[in-house]
């Protein structure tokens, strides 16, 4: 039986790595990277409410930003050359934590199980544990969706994070059936003490931003939350949310802002010099399967 001390004590995390394993990340080196020279190779504004998908080179940086204020945005994430490699939530939330930040890796689904990109930068990575015991990068949920309004609500709305995420991959020949679950970006999550998911408006300000380094090969989706800042959330477009002046309905559309995201590469190639894509875990088993009979031989 347990002492009465041993039973006070709190469970240490149940996904720990022997040292050198790639769950770590090289805080020297990804420091060396975010501090190293830099040209951007694309740039663009995503609009309020919408989705674009774009390419990143390996060994390339990805920033993204709150041009003009607080804003939640949606990412999903795919190896290029081979979309069924993509970013597993769930895994990547046992591996490091509920919410994101700089040194954490984004990992891909199984049979790969590698890091997709990882985090070298984050502007808000001092938020910490709120009052309310939310963090900042939020992996606890996922996107919000046509069918759950549909289903909480009655109401049909086309410009929720999946259905922006679907029109932004279709040009790249995926479908809706690759939308996936995200790292909600800038949002600031938790649950409470009946263990439910809440969520509180983004800290972020103009100007603050989270980097991603691509371990391998990418294309990147991005939606711009149709909640905004979240400081008027509800399910039903047009309802809930903080009372404004004369009691009258903060409006989501009115907390609703554009992301902003830059693709830079290194100038400096050394820099990279002992790095390489990681490759997947080896994996020897068959999973407990045996080879069925098949050819014989007679001798």
């Amino acid at each position: 039986m347990a002492s009465a001390e041993s039973a006070n004590v709190p469970p240490p995390p149940a996904y720990q790595a022997t040292p050198g394993s790639i769950l770590h990340a090289d805080k020297e080196f990804y420091t060396s990277v975010a501090q190293a020279g830099r040209e951007q190779i694309e740039s663009f504004v995503l609009p309020i409410r919408s989705g674009r998908a774009w390419k990143v080179p390996a060994g390339a940086i990805v920033r993204i930003s709150t041009p003009e204020g607080p804003q939640v945005g949606d990412l999903n994430i795919w190896r290029l050359d081979n979309p069924r490699e993509r970013f597993w939530a769930s895994r990547t939330r046992q591996l490091h934590a509920s919410h994101l930040s700089t040194f954490d890796r984004l990992w891909s689904c199984l049979p790969y199980l590698r890091p997709l990109c990882t985090i070298i930068a984050d502007s808000l990575s001092g938020y910490g544990v709120d009052r309310f015991g939310g963090r900042c990068h939020d992996l606890l949920g996922t996107r919000c969706d046509p069918y759950v309004n549909t289903m909480l609500t009655g109401d049909s709305y086309d410009f929720h994070c999946h259905s922006n995420l679907t029109r932004a991959v279709i040009p790249y020949g995926l479908t809706e059936f690759d939308v996936h679950d995200v790292i909600n970006v800038f949002q600031v999550t938790g649950l409470n003490d009946e263990g439910k998911y809440f969520m509180e408006a983004s800290p972020a300000k103009k100007g603050d931003f989270i980097e991603f380094f691509a371990e391998q090969p990418l294309l990147m989706a991005l939606s711009t939350c149709p909640g905004g800042d979240l400081s008027a959330w509800s399910f039903g477009e047009g309802g809930g949310g903080e009372e404004g002046d004369g009691g009258e309905r903060k409006s989501m559309l009115d907390c609703c802002r554009p992301l902003k995201v830059e693709v830079f590469r290194l100038k400096d190639d050394s820099v990279l010099q002992h790095w390489s894509e990681p490759s997947c875990p080896k994996y020897s088993g068959m999973h407990g399967l045996t080879v069925p009979s098949g050819e014989t031989s007679s001798k």
